[in-house]
């Protein structure tokens, strides 16, 4: 596994407060109306993100989550002004503005969405990972969703159709604990989500989701296996947002008391700890670490403003596709 070094822990520091900051842009621009639709926010979630990918070869490994899906192909290497210009429904966005907050999509970069309808991406994942091991491509595929999806019929479907034929896919459950608005308490007669894993024989287990470490290194057992064609893994990473489900959600199933709580064992102040405990960075380079992030969000900001909206002419180009139709000329 690679090593968590002072490198590993500035470059974890600079993305989880740029993936935090941008987002918190993103927030602003909703109340302004210029983000339309849902708006799914990732803040306090960050170290999930950070902790896979130091696991992951982006040269063939996938992933594929919900619509909780903004910052996670930026750390995959797609560019933050086309995740943003994508969430303004922009031409340059990520899907030319059709797609939007839910639909993020790179399939260059191996982020396969950005799925609206809940629990959808399941099986998804688990038919990537298919493909991978039937194509003998040496990847693995990430397959994210949130606590209450874990509750959809098709996550059993997809368990058991994985462990019957070994495939290559590591099931995350994101557990912040409300799902959308509920509890885990009231949704089951048990709180261990990761405990499903065991009616298919599935390695599972529970993981800090708020430490990057912790995530990375059970990530990096889980890859392993299936990289060994041992078949798949779940795994529960209990987290927190501080944000609402969206941002309509009037949050009052938890109160501010119960948030401030979680921000105590905060992902990045956790990162920023170790930094500044073994005299990785000064305050200064901190500081100039905080300036970089804040100037990308404005360049990210100035790029999706200034983009143009997509020609109408594109709405039609992508949902209908017949060569012998001669009504509508397509230029995709």
């Amino acid at each position: 596994m690679k090593e968590f070094t002072k490198e590993v822990y500035l470059k974890w520091y600079e993305d989880m407060l740029f993936w935090r900051k941008f987002e918190d842009k993103l927030a602003a621009l909703y109340i302004q109306q210029k983000v339309r639709g849902f708006l799914h926010l990732y803040n306090g979630q960050e170290a999930v993100l950070a902790g896979a990918l130091h696991a992951m070869d982006l040269s063939k490994d996938k992933m594929i989550t919900a619509y909780r899906n903004h910052v996670q192909p930026i750390g995959m290497g797609v560019d933050p002004r086309r995740v943003m210009a994508e969430l303004l429904g922009k031409a340059t966005g990520t899907s030319k503005g059709l797609g939007g907050s839910m639909h993020i999509f790179s399939k260059e970069h191996g982020f396969f969405g950005g799925h609206g309808i809940v629990g959808a991406q399941i099986p998804v994942g688990a038919g990537m990972a298919f493909a991978d091991k039937y194509l003998e491509t040496g990847g693995v595929t990430l397959t994210y969703f949130g606590d209450g999806a874990a509750r959809q019929g098709s996550l059993h479907e997809a368990f058991n159709m994985a462990m019957n034929w070994k495939l290559p896919v590591v099931f995350i459950c994101e557990n912040n604990g409300y799902a959308m608005g509920t509890s885990v308490e009231r949704t089951a007669n048990h709180t261990d989500i990761w405990k499903l894993g065991l009616g298919y024989e599935m390695p599972c287990g529970p993981v800090d989701g708020m430490n990057p470490i912790a995530v990375a290194e059970a990530m990096h057992e889980a890859m392993e296996r299936a990289r060994r064609g041992e078949g798949p893994t779940f795994l529960e990473m209990k987290t927190y947002r501080y944000r609402g489900h969206s941002m309509s959600d009037a949050q009052h199933y938890r109160t501010k008391e119960e948030v401030e709580e979680y921000k105590k064992i905060d992902p990045i102040t956790q990162v920023l700890d170790v930094i500044m405990e073994n005299k990785w960075a000064t305050e200064e380079e901190i500081e100039a670490i905080d300036k970089r992030v804040k100037a990308l969000v404005e360049e990210c900001e100035k790029f999706a403003e200034e983009s143009p909206y997509p020609d109408l002419s594109v709405m039609y180009d992508v949902v209908y596709d017949q060569k012998d139709y001669p009504f509508i000329p397509h230029k995709l």
